[in-house]
C-alpha cells in the first residue's frame, strides 16, 4: 500500500511491475482499477484470469493524454475531440476505431477500444512512469461489487496495490460508443442529456444477445454485493435494511453514487440476510445509479 512519504517509491515499483507484464491495482476517481499493460496480450490476458471475466467483455484503456489516446485511435472525429476536451481527465470513456498496435484481447476481438483519462493524480503519475497505456477493469472478481477503497480489493487479486485513497466518484465512467452513430453503452454520473447537449442525438445501446460486448459492465447480473440486494422498500424475513433516499442513502445522484459502493462493502460485513434499496427516481441524472442497482438485484 501506498504510504506518504513512501508514494514515489510505492509509484516506482508499481511502474515496474506494469512494465514486466504484472498487475497491479490502482486508484482512479471513479472506482479502483485492476491495471496491466494495454499493449502487452500476455499480460491483459492475466486481468481475464485474476478476476474470473469473460474475454467477450473488453477493458477500458487508461491514457495520460488525448494525444496518448490518438496513437490507440485508427479514427478521432470531432466529436471525441470536443468530448475529450471538455471531459477528460474525468469519468467518460470514449469507444473509437482502434489501431492494430491495440491486442485484440483488450478489445474481445472487436475493432475498436473503449478509452479514458482518469482524473486522479495517482493514476495519472502511474500511467506516466510506466510509459505504457493502462488497461484496467474494476479490480474485483467478475460481477462482484466494485472496490471503491483499497481496503476493499480481494487478496492476492494484484501483486501490486497504490492505495489513493476512496474514490471520489464511486461509479464507473459513462461509456460512449463514437463509432458511427453516438451510442451511450453504460451510463453513469455525466448524463445522456449532458452529452447531447455538446454532439446532439445519442442512441441507447444494449448488449448483444451473444458474443463480444461492444463495453463493459452490459451483463445482465453485476456489481453484486455478497448480500442479496432488491430494488424496493419491502420488509423480509431475517436480519436486513432497508435503504430509503433522503435517509439511509443521499437524496442526490452526486452525492448518492459517491457512496453506493462503500455502503454496500460495509454492509457486507454485517452478516444480513437481505438489503433493500429504495429505486432512486428514473431520470437521466440517476441513470447510471439505477443501472447499478439494477444489475445488482439481477
Amino acid at each position: 500500500m501506498t504510504q506518504g512519504l513512501n508514494q514515489s517509491a510505492d509509484l516506482a515499483r508499481a511502474a515496474e511491475l506494469i512494465r514486466a507484464g504484472r498487475l497491479v491495482a490502482f486508484p482512479t476517481e471513479t472506482v479502483y482499477g485492476l491495471g496491466a499493460n494495454a499493449l502487452d496480450p500476455d499480460a491483459v490476458a492475466r486481468i481475464f484470469a485474476a478476476k474470473g471475466r469473460p474475454r467477450t467483455s473488453p477493458l477500458i484503456v487508461h491514457v495520460d493524454s488525448i494525444e496518448m489516446a490518438r496513437t490507440l485511435a485508427s479514427q478521432w472525429s470531432d466529436a471525441a475531440d470536443l468530448l475529450a476536451r471538455r471531459y477528460w481527465p474525468g469519468p467518460l470513456s470514449l469507444v473509437v476505431p482502434k489501431r492494430p498496435l491495440v491486442p485484440d484481447i483488450v478489445t474481445a476481438g472487436l475493432p475498436t477500444v473503449g478509452l479514458r483519462m482518469p482524473a486522479h493524480p495517482l493514476a495519472l503519475e502511474l500511467i506516466r512512469a510506466a510509459g505504457v497505456p493502462i488497461a484496467a477493469p474494476s479490480a474485483n472478481r467478475f460481477t462482484e461489487l466494485s472496490p471503491t477503497a483499497a481496503a476493499h480489493i480481494p487478496e492476492s487479486l494484484a501483486d501490486y496495490t497504490l492505495d489513493g485513497g476512496p474514490a471520489r466518484v464511486g461509479i464507473e465512467s459513462t461509456v460512449l460508443s463514437l463509432v458511427d452513430t453516438p451510442t451511450l453503452l453504460r451510463p453513469g454520473v455525466i448524463s445522456i442529456s449532458e452529452l447531447e447537449a455538446l454532439i446532439g442525438p445519442i442512441l441507447q445501446g444494449a448488449a448483444p444477445a451473444e458474443g463480444a460486448h461492444a463495453a463493459p459492465g452490459m451483463h445482465a447480473r453485476h456489481y453484486r454485493p455478497a448480500t442479496p440486494l432488491y430494488l424496493d422498500t419491502v420488509q423480509r424475513e431475517g436480519k436486513g435494511i432497508v435503504l430509503r433516499m433522503g435517509h439511509e442513502m443521499p437524496a442526490g445522484p452526486q452525492s448518492y453514487a459517491a457512496v453506493l459502493y462503500e455502503t454496500l462493502h460495509r454492509l457486507d460485513t454485517q452478516s444480513l440476510d437481505w438489503i433493500a434499496i429504495e429505486p432512486p427516481p428514473d431520470t437521466p441524472e440517476w441513470a447510471g445509479i439505477l443501472d447499478r442497482l439494477r444489475r445488482a438485484a439481477a
